[in-house]
């Protein structure tokens, strides 16, 4: 076994059957392929391996460092740096499909398909609703995309994208135009997912909700109910992710659910259900919002006004993502499943919650709505 290779073999929980509660009976493919993960180890790579694992398929990732995920199944691991060009483990070696998680920046695409091109069939990249020009209006996959403007889109480090997050939107644009330069479009899918959410998410962008509504009582909500909401769970985005590989399905998709329209006050209701809670709405307008500097999507999460300069952010469309087989689990089921992955976590991590409001803060919010 080389120093960049080794086989994860089989684990106990396969003894009894590949399929995990969580995916619950699982189909296998028509035809089992060899796929390629590159970023199998992030918050939707584990979700596509498992789902790959009960299709059939067999699974190669490629990472920085050996995890200790325990795999319902045989899992190959290659180790490398695609920051520092490190892709020796990947030299040689052909696949069906290759799945590439974690780009931002162009070179990452350029690099890898230096040992890639020519020994995939398809590069499927996942990209984001960022790479859209403007949010105010609802568009499809043909809106205008972010342009990056920077001398040289390859010199860009990640570290440039963490101190200037506007880069992430546009870095991602050239990325998609990189993949198609090297691979083709005939060989190239480009999915644009919005919010990601479900179990496993580190962000609380959505787990908030769940956690929240579960404590009870007087709740701060953004808006008058009205605003639309859009998100995606991370097990449709991935299952759907793999199959589209098994389909050999090409071009450019919008990956953001639900399939019909969704209101915040529907939202809500939803996430209620979920985790068996009957919360009290406080609907805080947004001029108060505005007063008191209340974010929306970091102190409000999930939410954005539903006009004016977002008026188009949780209104993309989804119709080509339906069409291509895009399935959606129920508000419910996200929620509940949220919320159970959340109480495993450490006592110190429930503690604080990485997005939206402190309790003390949502109280001293209520009372001064309340007051008028």
């Amino acid at each position: 076994m080389t120093p960049t290779r080794r086989l994860v073999v089989q684990s106990a929980l396969a003894a009894s059957a590949i399929a995990s509660p969580a995916l619950g009976a699982v189909t296998k493919a028509a035809k089992p392929l060899r796929l390629l993960i590159l970023g199998g180890t992030g918050f939707i790579g584990p979700h596509e391996v498992r789902y790959a694992l009960a299709r059939g398929h067999k699974v190669t990732i490629f990472n920085r460092g050996r995890q200790k995920e325990a795999w319902p199944g045989p899992v190959e691991e290659l180790l490398g740096d695609r920051n520092t060009g490190d892709l020796k483990s990947l030299e040689g070696r052909d696949f069906d499909v290759c799945i590439d998680n974690p780009t931002t920046l162009p070179f990452w695409v350029r690099d890898a398909a230096r040992v890639l091109k020519g020994r995939v069939k398809q590069y499927v990249f996942i990209s984001t609703i960022s790479t859209y020009a403007g949010a105010d209006k609802p568009g499809d996959e043909t809106a205008p995309l972010m342009s990056y403007t920077g001398k040289d889109a390859y010199a860009e480090t990640q570290k440039a994208v963490a101190e200037v997050p506007m880069l992430y939107g546009a870095l991602k644009a050239e990325s998609e135009a990189e993949a198609k330069r090297q691979y083709g479009e005939a060989a190239t899918t480009i999915i644009r997912p919005g919010l990601i959410c479900g179990p496993g998410d580190e962000t609380d962008r959505f787990t908030y909700w769940p956690v929240r509504l579960a404590r009870g009582g007087d709740v701060l909500a953004p808006g008058d109910g009205t605003d639309p909401v859009q998100f995606i769970d991370a097990r449709d985005l991935a299952e759907w992710i793999v199959r589209t590989a098994e389909q050999r399905t090409t071009g450019t998709f919008n990956a953001l659910g639900p399939a019909r329209p969704l209101t915040m006050k529907g939202f809500l209701e939803g996430v209620a259900a979920g985790v068996a809670a009957h919360p009290h709405y406080v609907w805080a307008p947004e001029a108060f919002l505005d007063a008191y500097k209340v974010n929306a999507w970091s102190d409000m999460p999930v939410w954005v006004p539903g006009d004016g300069e977002t008026a188009g952010f949780h209104r993309r469309a989804n119709r080509r993502a339906v069409a291509a087989g895009l399935t959606f689990r129920p508000v419910s089921v996200t929620a509940a499943d949220t919320l159970a992955w959340f109480k495993t976590l450490p006592a110190e991590r429930q503690a604080k919650l990485r997005s939206g409001l402190t309790a003390d803060r949502e109280a001293g919010l209520l009372a001064k709505l309340k007051a008028g």
